[in-house]
């Protein structure tokens, strides 16, 4: 066993996080969901939601048999939905080609939809005591300056070296508390900002540490400026109730419910003459709501309609009229759950 894993692992057994919701259990399916909730989320922020889950979604099958629409719903405000859609056609994959069972082999797991090298390695650390190593972002945090490696790890060059490096420092035993204590150590003492250094087991031989240079690593991606975009969303009112439509089953907020758009325009009125065929009373503006994405920041314009005579029914297929209650709890992003929180507030 290397030093950095007989260290690392005698730091975790004593220091790390051993009480989380989906730790102490070897159970894949549990397992998976974590790992998959965990990608690009904090952990603070995915407990809440982890519970929720498996309490409707206990195992692959209720996961499986549930719609795509009520697993967005559960999964509504923790963002990246291209995860839940995944989870839920890798659960209907598991049942038509594995019997229901999560597949043991290493290979096998990546044909999974939304599971790559990383997020199978701790499935088959976890739920197998496979030997297999993971590259998340804390991990290459604490690769990188262990190692003191200069340039951005999210380029091809220098994933492929931190890979490399971290297959080199595998132990042959003790994978639990070794995967884990990896993932510990980045969320806990080697963060992205202020690290705590001195409390770290690994420091005495830590590049970064000794250089004085665990500040300034990793090198962090090369800044660009983040695109942005405006759009009005068309809140189509008629008392309590307002109209929601289904998005594209995919890109941003896939498959979610969300309010019609249009292009930033002053044309409302015959804007939704078209798309709604009634007359409709302008209102006021709500104010202009930004959510950050990835990759671009998108402006809303939150614009309330009233529908002057009663709508019979939603127009066409993938629309529906909801009151603002049952609206709130739908599948929605989570801008459009501050819009209607908001119109409660105004209209009631």
């Amino acid at each position: 066993m290397t030093d950095f894993a007989n260290r690392l692992i005698i730091w975790q057994k004593v220091h790390g996080r051993h009480d989380l919701p989906w730790q102490n259990t070897t159970d894949p399916y549990a397992i998976w969901v974590s790992e998959i909730m965990l990608q690009q989320t904090q952990v603070s922020a995915v407990i809440g939601y982890y519970a929720k889950f498996m309490t409707r979604f206990p195992t692959i099958t209720t996961l499986a048999s549930a719609t795509q629409d009520e697993v967005l719903q559960h999964w509504s405000g923790l963002g990246y939905y291209s995860r839940a859609r995944n989870l839920h056609n890798a659960a209907n994959t598991i049942m038509d080609e594995h019997s229901g069972n999560f597949p043991q082999d290493f290979e096998t797991m990546q044909t999974l939809s939304g599971i790559g090298r990383s997020t199978a390695a701790a499935i088959a650390s976890f739920a197998f005591n496979q030997v297999q190593t993971i590259l998340d972002g804390n991990v290459k945090r604490v690769l990188t300056r262990y190692f003191a490696i200069t340039g951005w790890p999210g380029t091809p060059k220098i994933e492929k070296q931190l890979w490399a490096l971290a297959e080199r420092l595998l132990p042959r035993t003790e994978m639990v508390a070794y995967t884990q204590g990896l993932m510990d150590l980045g969320a806990t003492l080697c963060t992205r900002s202020k690290p705590k250094c001195g409390s770290c087991p690994l420091n005495s031989s830590c590049e970064a540490y000794n250089q004085n240079l665990a500040g300034i690593l990793p090198t962090p991606k090369p800044r660009k400026a983040i695109p942005e975009k405006q759009i009005t969303m068309l809140i189509l009112m008629h008392g309590n109730e307002v109209l929601l439509e289904k998005r594209p089953p995919t890109g941003i907020w896939g498959g979610l419910w969300s309010f019609p758009e249009t292009e930033a325009t002053d044309n409302f009125a015959a804007t939704s003459l078209e798309k709604f065929g009634m007359a409709v009373q302008i209102s006021q503006p709500l104010p202009i709501l930004s959510h950050t994405f990835t990759h671009f920041k998108l402006h809303i314009l939150p614009q309330p309609l009233q529908a002057l005579k009663p709508p019979s029914q939603a127009k066409e297929s993938g629309q529906v009229w909801l009151s603002i209650e049952d609206a709130i709890g739908a599948a929605i992003p989570t801008p459009v759950r501050k819009i209607l929180h908001s119109l409660t507030q105004i209209f009631h």
